[in-house]
């Protein structure tokens, strides 16, 4: 049989696919593209706002359009958090949510034998457990690798449905990530991603005990525990950490994690607002203030350390002023890049029911002006860059001259007169804006 996968959202989701496509190989099932025609298509959805919902329902149809006679199988957020809402469309045959991914291949041997919709949903309260979907042993990309280390939040920030999509959070053991990352690596992986719901919350849960003997990891706290152990691995590959949140570390920790060599000096920070008010509203646990004494120190390590964020436009009560402290805050971080979006409504979080409301259009005005503002923010770090020597990560060879890879702090570059093979290290002078990126070449030390 051949199955079709489509992903929507986070790096977590993207991890938890390529598990599951490893699963279905062992099983037996061939794995062709979402736009060929298969006899199963999975879809992994998201539900972080109404357009994820909504472009879930969207690949669902189209799948089930594909190939009338397929059988459709929906997991992930969208199916955990609105169970009703995808149960209403027809074309499911079955649903699984975030903590029954890893038992789809059964769930369809099920719907095979007695064609009978498949549900399997765990309450909230359930979600109590890590849900290990599976060892990843290779990715679509060549060089760059995600391990997945942990699973859900506790934070409950008062726009976000995630906790309740996800679970509290929970902790994968050390020694596997130790074993899939040496696994990668020995596979010729050279950069390693440590991603999860909220990485930073990694190994912080009450009666978290780490499964590895080395002395030293035990004194340390948090995510801090699987940097270190990566760090005194053997190979030629580097580290990134997908995000960590402000309302986990702060400065002095933060500080803590930049002593790491292998560490890339990049760090997707999400702020959500730069308003002191509208982060008391959103439950963020941080002010203005905090949030920049963390920029601070990763720019007295790194004058261009690459910092990417997120930032919410039209947050309920958000007065102009407000709106007018996030613009601010983009110019005084210095963003690589921001993710600017408006404030979606949903169901069940604390924001849903607060009083001022702002309106579509309203919201729609700000983020745009945010987007204007970010891509003048990235310009401004990109031509700080123009000058320097950064150590690039090639992925990939455009032609017989060009090839294109991703610094330490983040920067796509185009790297000219390459006449070496894809992922491999070297050190690239970086000389001018180019497409999406930087231009640069090989830099010779002699």
């Amino acid at each position: 049989m051949k199955a079709a996968f489509h992903t929507l959202g986070c790096k977590v989701n993207q991890y938890e696919t390529e598990a599951l496509i490893e699963q279905f190989r062992a099983a037996g099932y061939d794995i062709v593209g979402e736009n060929e025609t298969a006899d199963v298509y999975v879809v992994n959805t998201c539900t972080v706002t109404h357009v994820s919902d909504r472009k879930s329902r969207q690949y669902i149809r189209r799948m089930k359009n594909r190939n009338p006679d397929a059988v459709i199988a929906v997991t992930g957020c969208y199916v955990q958090v609105s169970p009703e809402e995808v149960a209403a469309i027809p074309e499911v045959d079955i649903l699984a949510g975030t903590n029954e991914k890893s038992h789809l291949a059964g769930y369809i041997g099920e719907f095979l034998a007695e064609r009978r919709r498949q549900v399997h949903i765990l309450s909230y309260d359930e979600l109590d457990y890590y849900d290990e979907t599976g060892t990843i042993q290779s990715m679509e990309s060549k060089t760059r690798a995600y391990i997945k280390i942990q699973e859900g939040c506790n934070r409950f920030c008062s726009y976000c449905i995630i906790p309740y999509a996800r679970g509290n959070v929970r902790s994968r053991k050390p020694s596997d990530i130790l074993k899939e990352a040496r696994s990668l690596i020995d596979a010729g992986f050279r950069e390693v991603v440590l991603t999860g719901i909220n990485t930073a919350l990694y190994g912080t849960e009450e009666g978290f005990v780490s499964d590895v003997s080395d002395e030293h990891e035990k004194t340390l706290y948090g995510i801090e525990k699987i940097i270190y152990l990566l760090d005194r691995m053997e190979g030629d590959f580097r580290i990134r950490l997908s995000s960590l949140e402000p309302t986990v570390v702060d400065k002095d920790y933060v500080r803590r994690l930049l002593k790491y060599d292998r560490l890339c000096h990049h760090l997707h920070l999400s702020v959500q607002s730069g308003s002191d008010h509208v982060l008391s509203m959103m439950n963020r646990k941080y002010s203005r203030n905090d949030y920049l004494e963390i920029v601070d120190v990763l720019r007295e390590c790194d004058s261009e350390y690459g910092i990417t964020t997120d930032i919410i436009a039209g947050f309920p009560g958000e007065t102009e002023e407000d709106f007018g402290d996030s613009l601010k805050m983009a110019d005084e971080a210095g963003f690589l890049r921001i993710h600017a979006f408006p404030y979606s409504r949903r169901r069940g979080t604390a924001a849903y029911d607060m009083e001022n409301q702002i309106p579509e259009d309203i919201k729609k005005e700000r983020t745009r002006r945010l987007i204007d503002r970010g891509s003048a923010v990235s310009e401004g770090f990109l031509r700080r860059n123009i000058g320097t020597i950064r150590r690039v990560l090639i992925e990939e060879i455009l032609d017989d001259s060009t090839a294109v890879g991703y610094t330490d702090n983040y920067i796509k570059v185009y790297v000219d007169n390459y006449r070496n093979e894809p992922n491999m290290f070297c050190d690239v002078y970086l000389t001018g804006l180019y497409k999406d990126g930087l231009f640069g070449e090989i830099y010779d030390k002699e």
